[in-house]
C-alpha cells in the first residue's frame, strides 16, 4: 500500500507544481518555512518527497546509505514532515510531541492535515535541532 499521493515528479519544482490545490498552499508554506528555519540544509528531490540536507549511515547490511535529515511529503490523507534527529537518546519529534500541536506522530514523522494544527515555533526548534543532530535510532552514522 502506497501512502504517498500520486506524483511522478523528477524535481522539486515539478513536485510542487503537481500538488493539488487543496494542499498546495500548506505544502508551499512548509517548504518555505523549512528553508528559512534551516537554510544550511539544501533542498533536493528525494524519493517522492523533498529532502533537506542529508546524513550517511550504515544499513543492516553495513552498506553506506544517505538519507534526508528532514523531508516533506504530500501523502494521500495528510502532509508529513520527517525529522531524522536524535536528542538525548530520543527522536526530536518524539521529544517535542506534546508541544508540536494537534497532529499525529510516528517515531520521526510529524503528520498533519492543515497548517493550523502545528505549533510552528516548536517545529522550528525541532528543525534546528535536526540540523545539528542528524540520525536515526540504532543507526551507525558515517562520514560522506
Amino acid at each position: 500500500m502506497n501512502m504517498f499521493a500520486k506524483n511522478e515528479s523528477k524535481s522539486i519544482e515539478e513536485y510542487l507544481l503537481r500538488v493539488l490545490d487543496d494542499r498546495k498552499k500548506d505544502i508551499d508554506f512548509i517548504h518555505d518555512f523549512i528553508q528559512k528555519a534551516v537554510p544550511e540544509l539544501k533542498p533536493y528531490f528525494a524519493s517522492n518527497m523533498i529532502g533537506y540536507g542529508s546524513f550517511y549511515y550504515l544499513d543492516s547490511k553495513k552498506q553506506k546509505k544517505d538519507w534526508p535529515i528532514i523531508a516533506l511529503a504530500n501523502q494521500k490523507n495528510y502532509i508529513s514532515i520527517y525529522v531524522c534527529a536524535i536528542i538525548e537518546d530520543k527522536h526530536a519529534a518524539e521529544k517535542y510531541k506534546k508541544e508540536l500541536g494537534k497532529l499525529s506522530k510516528g517515531i520521526s514523522c510529524i503528520r498533519f492535515k492543515k497548517i493550523e494544527d502545528i505549533n510552528l515555533e516548536t517545529l522550528k526548534i525541532v528543525l534546528k535541532l535536526a540540523e545539528k543532530n542528524p540520525g536515526v535510532e540504532g543507526a551507525t552514522l558515517v562520514d560522506k
